[in-house]
């Protein structure tokens, strides 16, 4: 579910996670979802075209006509389609309008054990500066000196995916994990995007009425839990419009590439350097595209495809979550604990069976008298498939599921919505939908469209499809009227720009990456052959080696390296 990564908030999937996916999110500690698991749901919501998420857009898929993920090992990265239209770069002199914003001097301040906040100000419109200003926050770890006497390359700005996900929590919990030499020449950035985290954070339904969300059928079968869903669609986006206010119509990706303009400036960086994943990685084109000039090394990991209409997105992103699955139950197979059957077909039966189940009964947990319902059996098993060490989870909790226990389903769908133990939701959810729908026109305008789509979702995702088609509602009922739509980037003139694909990559489909980097003037494509959502950072010393090489000297990886998981 997009990025990000999809999410049931119905992050749109373009895995952007612009799914309309209901965010849900990972595991927690000590009573607090870490960021890891944030991460993971933005990737969700990122990935889901259904938001319209994660996730995480319009048009053909560029790299295939199909509607599921490739599984080729052709490395050949294709000619990109004429079909939609490319994004035009901005004038590179900032206006005079505009020259205020860019001549701020930030102050850095001691922050969270080790690091280094501050804030700034953007206006809210770029086409109307004088209308008002928004205050974003951004924080820093410094360069770290290792002794080699290398010069430093400047700032690093990493972005998480989602859209929703905080950059500055995710910069907190793996600045440490970067590669040294790495962490020797920049300071790597985060920056929390306008509506996100830290940086005017939209917001939009309490702890009780998410839950009532977030466990609304995503199968609905008469028109009663049909007008149920709707309604409760419905509520989300008045609550958005009513909390949010007028910022609602300015979280565009569009608007914070620009964002991340000023901050370079602020910065003292002639050129940006950023690492994204997921949606980040529509991030970071989006900025290419806008500010070619100013590309320094870029490298997009679990990429989108901006290409990509929002119902063509959804569906492939569903083709993607059924190709991780296949992964799963061949895996599965093959184990003891394995609850479903010894072969992969038998495996992929019983959760048919199972699903079906629970959506007729939710199931029991121990979370305080709570129940699994289908749509958030659903959602656990999505949530699981974004990365292989939640396999032995997934066994367990679909274990203790067949058995008549819930809880352990009940906890993954929860860690891909980011609730708390106390019942409450992290923006991250909100923000999902709010830039989803504002990037991509809604996939869909009625029960009725929905209706007639659910069979090609199907095709693309026997055991995912229909959920995520449902989950692709609610930007239909979205207060504000997208600004955006599907289009190509070319980033001409640019410098190289890494662009990293995963073969069974859940949320972000592998073709999406063949897709960008073919659209990318100076993409190169580096393919990761392997299960999980992402590559970079994930224990393949080729990639690292290839993406740290590149940051570290700016020499690219030759186009079409395949890394061997």
């Amino acid at each position: 579910m997009r990025d990000f990564g999809w999410v049931r908030v119905r992050v749109r999937v373009r895995v952007r996670v612009r799914v309309r996916v209901r965010v849900r999110g990972r595991g927690r500690v000590q009573g607090r979802v870490p960021v890891w698991a944030r991460v993971a749901a933005v990737a969700l919501a990122t990935g889901l075209v259904a938001v319209s998420a994660g996730g995480c857009s319009g048009g053909p898929s560029v790299a295939s006509g199909g509607p599921g993920p490739s599984d080729s090992t052709d490395s050949a990265v294709p000619d990109a389609t004429p079909a939609v239209t490319p994004l035009d770069p901005l004038p590179t002199a900032a206006t005079a309008a505009l020259a205020p914003y860019y001549a701020q001097r930030p102050t850095w301040q001691p922050c969270d054990g080790g690091f280094e906040c501050t804030t700034f100000r953007v206006p809210m419109d770029y086409d109307r500066p004088g209308d008002g200003d928004l205050t974003l926050s951004a924080a820093r770890a410094a360069v770290e000196a290792a002794g080699s006497g290398d010069p430093r390359v400047g700032s690093l700005l990493l972005n998480p995916g989602g859209p929703g996900g905080s950059a500055i929590e995710y910069l907190e919990a793996i600045a440490r994990t970067y590669d040294r030499a790495v962490r020797a020449r920049y300071d790597l950035v985060g920056l929390d995007p306008r509506g996100v985290g830290r940086s005017n954070p939209v917001s939009c339904l309490s702890g009780d009425r998410m839950d009532a969300f977030t466990s609304a059928d995503l199968a609905p079968g008469d028109q009663r839990a049909i007008d149920a869903l709707v309604a409760a669609d419905k509520e989300f986006a008045e609550g958005c419009r009513k909390q949010a206010g007028p910022v609602l119509g300015h979280l565009s990706t569009v608007e914070a590439a620009r964002d991340m303009d000023v901050l370079r400036a602020l910065l003292g960086d002639e050129r940006l350097n950023f690492v994204g994943k997921s949606y980040g990685t529509f991030l970071g084109a989006t900025y290419a595209g806008l500010f070619p000039s100013r590309v320094g090394r870029v490298v997009l990991d679990g990429a989108m495809d901006p290409a990509l209409d929002s119902v063509t997105g959804n569906r492939t992103q569903a083709g993607g979550f059924e190709t991780a699955w296949a992964a799963f139950a061949k895996d599965c197979a093959k184990r003891e604990d394995c609850p479903f059957g010894r072969t992969e077909q038998q495996v992929g039966e019983q959760l048919t069976a199972l699903l079906a189940a629970v959506h007729a009964n939710p199931l029991r947990s121990s979370d305080h008298g709570r129940r699994l319902t289908g749509s958030q059996a659903t959602t656990g098993v999505v949530q699981a498939l974004y990365a292989e060490f939640l396999w032995p989870e997934l066994r367990t909790a679909l274990s203790d599921a067949k058995a008549g226990d819930g809880t352990g389903l009940l906890k993954l769908s929860d860690a891909y919505y980011g609730r708390e133990a106390d019942g409450s939701y992290p923006n991250m959810m909100f923000a999902n939908a709010a830039v989803n729908c504002l990037d991509l026109p809604a996939p869909f305008r009625s029960p009725e469209d929905v209706q007639r789509a659910v069979p090609d979702f199907e095709r693309a995702s026997p055991h995912f499809g229909r959920d995520i088609a449902w989950m692709a509602l609610t930007c239909a009922y979205w207060p504000v009227r997208a600004t955006g739509a599907a289009h190509t980037i070319r980033a001409a003139g640019a410098a190289p720009i890494v662009v990293v694909g995963t073969t069974r990559d859940p949320a972000t489909p592998y073709d999406w990456a063949r897709s960008l980097a073919g659209q990318l003037e100076s993409g190169r494509l580096l393919t990761y052959d392997g299960d999980g959502h992402t590559a970079y950072g994930r224990r393949s010393t080729c990639v690292d080696g290839a993406v740290n090489r590149f940051l570290l000297t700016g020499e690219a990886p030759e186009q079409g390296r395949r890394c061997d998981s």
